[in-house]
């Protein structure tokens, strides 16, 4: 995920503490506080006086003796008290000694404003080692550096450089923003303005050398005026304090959403480029934001329209199936729209049963039979919709139902917002909103109400996936730190395979010297090497052998080529396996990520997997439930399960092989078996190729036999 190492360090204020610090401070200092409106450093306190702080403000410059009618100080150690946070908008040459006088004094919180420390270049490394080691020297907490600062609407404190809380009146609601960039924070509260979305607080988390942000969100958990959170990620940083605070926000009845770049290759280089951590591979972002109950959102109004959704569902539950919906329409168009956008995102709307059609037409209400409910004119009599909602929501197979309103929600929205936030008021069973025009007074008051709503039938599709794709948020293990690292040969990697229940191909370690098979034909004869992983491509690989001429042959050819390819490599070792008949065959690869923990992978077996990108992964362990989950999400699978009378696969084997990897010993930190073999039922699946890496507590050499 990142390849930033974490700053570990005992963390000596607890999280109540923290929390008052961070988002209900008494007292922040401005370090770098300027007059001159031209300048960042004025923003904060025009910011904090615009909005109404009333804590106490101390403006720090050592060259003006007042800031905008405010007695200035020239340092920290000046100031009447130690102030619970500071904010330091000074350049980055002054930042190191303003922490270390922070760390001196014993300040709660402190948040940087300057970059320039290790985002790129050898310089910036340097700066931030210096940082790093001022901070460990005390308690003080460290927010950044580049962040933007620290919002919470309700107090007044504006304690921030982004110039888009120049505008007053910040709505304020349930909802709190934490971000990597800065700059999104103004333009994801700026929008959620003009949605009339409302928020607690922001927060802007930079390059978190210290405090990240699962811990700073996790802190904030005590606070009873926050009730969902909206996350903007650049890229999964600090794992395991964000699965810890989604983990305890779950439990405490909050929920999470989160928008996250790197969905494209594209898209994750820009990640990695601005912030200076290495961009997580989207596959696996998935799965763990997923595993920790957090729903995913595609689109960035999403990211603000889903809280809606997330405050009526409540935390995530284990779910068997995608989500179904049903959806009553007064437009056939937009309806279709919905229906589009939700299948591409996996989910299906359904239509009703025969009874809830007969029950409409007793009541004047003539509908088609068909995947959708549509209305037509009829649903703009606020009757007819009412009536209808109420009986979709009855109806036990449906988990949500999409209202969506046509022109009359613009032009007259009495007609049917009405009728759909009584409906959704009234009901436990969520309602969700999409209004096809433009029609910002009808989306307004839906939103005011806490409706689920949306312009937009990919915003509406969206919320509504990511809503029911969350899974229970997993409570967090910490993973076990490894010194070093060394991959295992072939044949030892298969002794730690059958330590785990998973069996390989018969097979046998012979010296180069040997001239016959010790096993019967046919076999494959390869390389055995722990330093060359790929053995194809250098020709370390013969298959098919069928007699003791062709085996002295694919002998001396693999240790001739091994000389030609790695002529520093000691090839006096092959690995002979018997030729496995097989159905079909798989990758299974399990690997501890150092953000995000261990994960399993399955995919389809062959080159063109990789091409067509046909695989799962989950955060490991996994259940034999969860492993024939993962199989029914591999395409190509579907060929091993008796597809058009083809001759099964062992299924319930290579649900086990899943299970068993899974549950990988702690010093395993990389495994990938390709290919396992799947044998027809009832004969298991069978690995005839494997490359391990173990973690060891010395620092060996990276590669060794």
């Amino acid at each position: 995920m990142t390849n930033t190492d974490s700053f570990l360090r005992p963390k000596a204020r607890g999280s109540t503490e923290l929390g008052t610090c961070l988002m209900h401070p008494a007292s922040i200092a401005v370090v770098g506080a300027s007059d001159d409106a031209a300048k960042t450093g004025s923003r904060p306190m025009r910011f904090l006086d615009m909005a109404g702080f009333t804590g106490r403000i101390y403006p720090v410059n050592a060259r003006s003796s007042m800031v905008m009618g405010r007695q200035a100080w020239s340092s920290l150690s000046v100031l009447p008290e130690v102030p619970d946070h500071v904010f330091v908008v000074s350049p980055t040459a002054t930042v190191q000694d303003i922490v270390a006088e922070c760390v001196a004094l014993g300040v709660p919180v402190v948040t940087v404003l300057a970059g320039g420390f290790g985002e790129s270049g050898d310089e910036g490394k340097i700066l931030r080692q210096r940082l790093e080691a001022s901070l460990a020297n005390g308690a003080t907490r460290l927010i950044g550096p580049n962040s933007i600062g620290v919002v919470n609407t309700r107090t007044g404190l504006m304690l921030t450089a982004n110039a888009a809380f120049a505008e007053p009146g910040m709505p304020v609601g349930g909802l709190f923003l934490a971000s990597h960039s800065g700059s999104m924070i103004g333009a994801v509260m700026s929008r959620g303005r003009a949605l009339g979305v409302g928020f607690a607080g922001a927060i802007s988390t930079g390059m978190e050398i210290d405090l990240s942000l699962g811990e700073i969100c996790h802190a904030t958990l005590d606070d009873p005026g926050i009730d969902c959170y909206a996350l903007f990620l650049e890229s999964i940083q600090h794992g395991e304090d964000l699965r810890r605070f989604a983990f305890e926000a779950a439990r405490r009845g909050r929920t999470v959403v989160a928008y996250m770049l790197g969905r494209t290759p594209q898209a994750a280089e820009l990640a990695q480029s601005h912030t200076g951590v290495l961009a997580s591979e989207n596959v696996v972002a998935e799965a763990f934001l997923k595993d920790c109950g957090i729903a995913r959102v595609e689109t960035l109004e999403g990211l603000l329209r889903a809280p809606a959704l997330l405050r009526k569902l409540g935390p995530p539950v284990r779910r068997e199936r995608s989500v179904q919906a049903a959806l009553v329409t007064t437009t056939g168009a937009g309806g279709s729209m919905v229906v589009d956008q939700l299948a591409l995102r996996g989910g299906e709307v359904v239509g009703p049963q025969a009874e809830i059609l007969d029950e409409l037409a007793r009541g004047g209400v003539t509908v088609s039979p068909g995947r959708i409910v549509d209305l037509t004119l009829a649903g703009t009599r606020p009757e007819a919709m009412a009536t209808t909602l109420e009986l979709l929501l009855a109806a036990p197979e449906f988990d949500t139902v999409l209202a969506v309103a046509g022109s009359s929600a613009r032009h007259q929205p009495e007609l049917l917002v009405p009728s759909i936030q009584a409906a959704a008021t009234g009901s436990a069973k969520p309602v969700v909103a999409f209004v096809t025009p433009d029609a910002p007074e009808a989306l307004r008051t839906l939103t005011l109400a806490g409706v689920p709503c949306s312009g937009s039938p990919e915003t509406c599709a969206d919320i509504v996936a990511a809503a029911y794709a969350r899974r229970p948020a997993r409570a967090p293990v910490s993973a076990v730190a490894h010194a070093g690292q060394v991959r295992l040969d072939e044949a030892r990697g298969y002794e730690r395979l059958a330590a785990m229940g998973i069996a390989a191909a018969e097979h046998t370690v012979v010296p180069t010297s040997t001239e016959a098979s010790p096993l019967l034909y046919p076999v494959a004869v390869k390389l055995l090497s722990a330093n060359i992983v790929h053995k194809s491509d250098i020709g370390g690989v013969k298959l098919s052998i069928a007699s003791d001429g062709a085996f002295a042959t694919a002998v001396a050819d693999i240790v001739r080529s091994v000389r030609q390819a790695h002529p520093e490599e000691a090839c006096d070792s092959v690995l002979v396996q018997r030729m496995t008949p097989a159905l079909g065959e798989v990758l299974l690869s399990y690997r501890v990520d150092r953000e995000a923990g261990p994960f399993v992978m399955l995919a389809a077996g062959g080159t063109d997997a990789e091409i067509h990108a046909d695989r799962t992964v989950r955060p490991a362990p996994v259940d034999i439930e969860e492993a024939w989950a993962m199989m029914a999400e591999v395409r190509a699978l579907r060929k091993l399960e008796g597809f058009r009378g083809t001759q099964r696969g062992d299924m319930a084997a290579l649900a086990q092989a899943i299970v068993s990897l899974s549950h990988a010993p702690p010093e395993i930190v990389e495994a990938e078996i390709n290919p396992l073999l799947v044998l027809p039922e009832g004969r298991g699946v069978k690995a005839v190729d494997a490359v391990i890496t173990v973690g060891t507590a010395s620092a060996p050499n990276d590669l060794a036999r």
